[in-house]
């Protein structure tokens, strides 16, 4: 499997904050709504296993991915109805492997029997190795997908056959009942330099025909135009953005900005880079990062 590349990506415009303005208060709601009583009923009422979190000022967030396009975003609304600042950095970059690159695997696309999607990227990536290599997937190959965005994505490429299309909720672990259903398929799982996950062990473990297939990488956005001082929280999405920030930031101190993560591996990649958590997603109350942003802004988030 090609080894990661080590080149960092060009250089991109950093995002640019506003002028901190107090338009939080102690409580992290809105200067102009009175949240405080609330947020006082809120920690009242929790379960004695639960823990208020102690919320600070917050008026500008960097989000490390793409803007949206869609001006109904959580984002959006979020920015509207709070008054803080949302910036969008990418912070890493997908590269695809070359399809010379990709020969070296000495993988064949056409002898398994169900293919595992677990992103846009790898969806893209897969089917352009395809077209490179001049094949295409046969109508009764299997496909997995991690949910129901990327299985509507999927349709960009194939027709979708619905007794060929097993869809989990948002995670890989979602995967793992569908796949208990097929045991005897040769499983392909096109991703980037480690696909592991829950779903990889439990196929493993369980002696499941399974091959994963490096179709791109991940590299380092360049980041020395980005100001971190100016903002109050980060937001990352993956384990290699976690990293991305170690690399471009070596001497980063955390002191009082907060850190939210989304994922389990996301949060363990910042626990390893010595960063403390201040808000995490999914959660059963909070499945969403706009939702756990929202609910420490109002006050009513719960670690």
């Amino acid at each position: 499997m090609p080894s990661k590349q080590a080149t960092a990506s060009p250089a991109r415009k950093a995002a640019t904050a506003p002028k901190r303005a107090d338009v939080a208060t102690t409580t992290g709601t809105p200067a102009k709504k009175n949240g405080a009583s609330k947020s006082t009923e809120h920690a009242a009422s929790l379960p004695k296993q639960a823990k208020a979190v102690k919320v600070v000022n917050v008026s500008s967030i960097l989000v490390t991915h793409a803007a949206p396009s869609d001006e109904n975003s959580p984002y959006h609304q979020i920015q509207r109805q709070y008054g803080v600042k949302f910036d969008f950095q990418n912070f890493i970059e997908i590269a695809g492997v070359p399809t010379p690159e990709f020969r070296k695997q000495n993988i064949h696309p056409l002898e398994y029997t169900a293919v595992i999607f677990t992103s846009k990227h790898s969806v893209d990536h897969f089917f352009r190795i395809c077209r490179d290599l001049r094949i295409e997937m046969p109508a009764e190959a299997k496909y997995f997908c991690v949910s129901d965005s990327t299985a509507k994505y999927l349709q960009k490429y194939i027709t979708i056959r619905k007794r060929k299309l097993f869809v989990g909720e948002r995670s890989t672990a979602d995967l793992i009942p569908l796949v208990k259903k097929h045991t005897t398929e040769n499983y392909l799982l096109p991703g980037g330099e480690s696909s592991k996950s829950d779903l990889t062990d439990f196929m493993i473990q369980n002696g499941y025909s399974l091959k994963e297939a490096m179709v791109y990488s991940t590299v380092y956005c360049d980041l020395s135009k980005l100001k971190l001082t100016q903002y109050d929280m980060v937001c990352f999405f993956s384990p290699t953005s976690v990293l991305s920030l170690s690399h471009n930031f070596p001497q980063f101190q955390q002191k009082s900005k907060l850190v939210a993560v989304f994922g389990k591996s996301t949060a363990k990649a910042a626990e390893q880079a010595g960063l403390r958590i201040d808000i995490e997603a999914p959660r059963p109350n909070t499945p969403s990062m706009t939702m756990a942003i929202e609910q420490y802004l109002n006050g009513s988030y719960v670690a």
